[in-house]
């Protein structure tokens, strides 16, 4: 039993962790989650407090794997699994019942799981808490019991602010499929032979006689027009297929034409500023787009695409307000969310492969590109005439290009630069956190000379 007891704790504290750890580097994909379920009961006041709830929760889970790994506080830490684990044992039953969101974001982008899946999973893992609290009266301290309080007090504020880390920046891990290297067509593409969606078509008639509406289906519907009529009709999916991990992307300009193909075949760069809601947006970032757009009249080989789910009125009280002269192009909120958590974010394509994504908070200024273009740029527009200018905005007259400037030249080594720079800081974290995790695990094992419980 004693062994039992040991794996059952060790397996729940790996759980616990992963799952804690998941959801700490991604904690804007957590608010997103709660704010689902929050839209889904009809709670959407509680909109404000989805981000703190994430990043507490990400951090409880940690603290709660942690604690269960080194045996600290194991009175209070059975009695918190225990209740973690009911609640949310019938939070999931109601969920698979109802399914208002489909995926339960447990394991945050990690693991996509199904609310049966995931209520499944819980009652699984309830044998090995009950395992562990059934012998709670026996268990005994590692350390001190103040030591030990501190101990996990110390790694639910790391967690925390390893949290803000990740909101601050770019999610360390990126578990969605816009990661950098990702080439969009191909992750849009179903393979040849995946099952499609299947769906079967209800067809409703109102019975003249009674008056009650019937259903019938297309190879059993009524003939008879003098005692039916035909009310409408519903497709209802009978089995999902396969769906691509990229089905979503589709952008729209600001004429409403549909740009998606234009956008991933362009051979040169695309920088693309995303910015789901623009009355959130950063507005230092906004107002540093109008260099891009200038840039583009320079560069043959360079696009700069501003995106926003934002419309009408936002807009333009968003680009009054930041200074913005140029006009936004339309893309899906969840489409836009998924793609990068920063607002505004920014992210580089080349010929419909990610090659670089940046928080606002990280992208380089316009002239860390090249000292040489703000100047440029400001010699055109004083140079223009402005009745020019006017047709050009009116749309009565093409914008003037010109190909001066060679933008993969210059892009090409400081992305690749930055891209070093961004996978070293990477590894940096992760070997931190890796020896930070060892310290902690073999520092504060019980004193082998003295039997412990476990």
């Amino acid at each position: 039993m004693r062994f039992i007891r040991f794996i059952s704790r060790i397996f729940l504290g790996v759980v616990f962790v992963f799952s804690g750890f998941v959801k700490a580097v991604d904690p804007m994909g957590s608010a997103y989650k709660f704010s689902d379920y929050f839209h889904a009961f009809g709670l959407e006041f509680l909109d404000g407090i989805g981000l703190p709830l994430a990043i507490f929760l990400s951090a409880f889970e940690m603290v709660l794997g942690m604690a269960l790994l080194l045996g600290y506080q194991k009175k209070f830490s059975y009695w918190a699994l225990l209740v973690f684990m009911v609640f949310f044992t019938i939070l999931t039953f109601i969920l698979a019942l109802t399914n208002p969101v489909s995926d339960c974001g447990c394991f945050g982008d990690a693991i996509i799981l199904t609310n049966w899946e995931t209520f499944f999973k819980n009652i699984v893992f309830m044998v090995f808490v009950l395992v562990l609290f059934g012998s709670r009266k026996r268990a005994e301290n590692v350390l001190h019991e103040r030591t030990e309080r501190w101990v996990l007090l110390l790694l639910f504020a790391a967690a925390c602010v390893f949290s803000v880390y990740a909101l601050r920046h770019l999610p360390l891990l990126d578990f969605r499929p816009y990661d950098i290297g990702t080439f969009i067509p191909e992750e849009m593409e179903i393979p040849e032979g995946a099952p499609r969606d299947e769906y079967r078509t209800i067809l409703f008639y109102k019975n003249l006689q009674t008056g009650e509406t019937e259903e019938f289906n297309i190879e059993n519907y009524p003939e008879d027009t003098v005692n039916y009529a035909f009310l409408t009709s519903e497709s209802q999916l009978v089995r999902k297929g396969y769906e691509p991990p990229i089905h979503d992307f589709g952008l729209m300009d600001p004429d409403g034409m549909d740009i998606t193909d234009e956008v991933l075949d362009f051979p040169g760069y695309t920088l693309l500023m995303i910015s789901h809601d623009l009355e959130k947006a950063d507005h230092d970032a906004l107002y540093d787009g109008n260099n891009w757009t200038g840039l583009e009249r320079f560069a043959d080989d360079f696009r700069f695409i501003p995106i926003t789910a934002s419309a009408g009125r936002v807009v333009e009280d968003a680009a009054a307000a930041a200074g913005v002269e140029y006009d936004f192009y339309a893309g899906d909120e969840i489409m836009l969310k998924t793609m990068i958590r920063s607002n505004p974010g920014f992210l580089m394509l080349k010929n419909g492969t990610i090659v670089s994504k940046w928080s606002h908070h990280d992208f380089p200024v316009f002239s860390d590109w090249n000292n040489e273009w703000p100047e440029l740029i400001e010699q055109y527009a004083e140079a223009q005439d402005p009745e020019i200018l006017q047709l050009i905005d009116e749309g009565l007259m093409e914008d003037i290009q010109y190909g001066l400037i060679e933008f993969d030249r210059v892009a090409n080594s400081l992305m690749l630069e930055w891209s070093m720079k961004q996978r070293d800081r990477c590894r940096w974290e992760l070997f931190i956190l890796t020896i930070v995790i060892i310290l902690m695990s073999t520092s504060f094992l019980p004193n082998r000379k003295k039997r412990r419980r476990v």
